[in-house]
C-alpha cells in the first residue's frame, strides 16, 4: 500500500524554519499500531493523520513514540496541505479531533487555528525538576499535562540547558518555559522541552500556547500578543485570547512531498 506524505514546517515562512511535522492523508484510518510505526519511522515531532468527514475532517496526532490529544504545529501542516496543495475551496477548515473541534481559518498567507484556552494553576515543583531544568524559576504552574516555568527574563530561557535524560521521568507530558520578550515587536518568549514523549525540545509549540497565552494576557492586560518560541529553529505566532478560545497564527513552508510504502 502507497501513501502521500508531506512534509511542512509550521510558523514560520522560511524553509528550515518553525516546526517540521509530517502529514498524511488518508481515506479511512489506519490501525493504531501502523499510524505508530510511520512516526516513528518519520522521526519528527509529530506526524498528522486525517480522514474526511461529513463537516470537514478528523485528524489525529503521533509523536515518534506515543499518541497525543492536540498538536498546533501539525494542524497547521495539515491545513497548510489541505489549503495549498489538495486545493480546499472554504476559507476555514473544521477538525474533529480527541480535544474537540478544531477550526483553521485561511486568510491569505497566515493560518490562523482557533484552540481551546488552557487553565493554568500555581504548583510546587515535582521532584527532580528544578535540578533537571537547571535554573529555579519564579514562578511554577501546572497546565493540564505541561508545567509551566515562568522565569525573569529572555536570556534565562535562551541559557537554560536541561538535563534531557533526567528530565524524561517528571510525569508530564512537556515542560514549558516561558519570560517576557525583550524585543518591544515582542510579547513573551517560550521554549518547550518533551522528552518524557519522545522530544528533547520542540522546535515550536502551538498547544502550549493554549496556557501561554492565557497567562501573558493577564500579567500584560492585552488580549492580542506577538510571541516567539526562541528554540534553534525558532517560530513566529500572532495570537489572541477570545474568550476561553486561543487564535494562533503563523505560516508554513512545504518542504517535502512524496509516498510511502506499508
Amino acid at each position: 500500500m502507497q501513501l502521500p506524505i508531506y512534509q511542512v514546517d509550521a510558523f514560520s515562512d522560511k524553509l528550515f524554519g518553525g516546526n517540521p511535522a509530517a502529514v498524511v492523508p488518508l481515506k479511512t484510518w489506519l490501525s493504531d499500531e501502523l499510524m505508530q510505526k510511520i512516526a516513528f519511522e518519520n522521526n519528527l515531532s509529530e506526524t498528522a493523520f486525517f480522514v474526511p468527514s461529513e463537516t470537514g475532517f478528523d485528524i489525529r496526532w503521533f509523536t515518534p513514540t506515543v499518541e497525543v490529544n492536540l498538536c498546533g504545529h501539525a494542524t497547521l501542516a495539515t491545513s497548510f496541505v489541505i489549503f495549498n496543495v489538495l486545493k480546499y475551496n472554504k476559507d476555514v477548515i473544521l477538525f474533529s479531533s480527541k480535544s474537540g473541534i478544531l477550526k483553521v481559518r485561511k486568510e491569505d498567507k497566515w493560518l490562523e487555528l482557533d484552540f481551546p484556552m488552557q487553565e493554568t494553576s500555581i504548583s510546587e515543583a515535582p521532584e527532580g525538576l528544578i535540578e533537571s531544568i537547571g535554573k529555579k524559576p519564579k514562578e511554577i504552574y501546572r497546565a493540564s499535562d505541561d508545567y509551566m516555568l515562568v522565569y525573569g527574563s529572555q536570556k534565562e530561557i535562551e541559557d537554560l540547558k536541561p538535563n534531557f535524560g533526567a528530565l524524561k521521568h517528571i510525569k508530564a507530558r512537556g515542560i514549558i518555559v516561558t519570560a517576557k520578550a525583550k524585543s518591544k515587536k515582542l510579547d513573551f518568549v517560550s521554549r518547550f522541552f518533551g522528552p518524557g514523549s519522545g522530544i528533547d525540545e520542540d522546535p515550536v509549540t502551538g498547544s502550549a500556547h493554549t496556557k501561554l497565552v492565557p497567562y501573558w494576557a493577564k500579567i500584560l492586560s492585552k488580549t492580542e500578543l506577538t510571541a516567539e518560541q526562541i528554540s534553534s529553529r525558532k517560530g513566529f505566532l500572532k495570537c489572541k485570547l477570545a474568550g476561553d478560545r486561543v487564535l494562533m497564527a503563523g505560516k508554513g513552508k512545504l518542504f517535502l512531498k512524496g509516498k510511502i510504502s506499508v
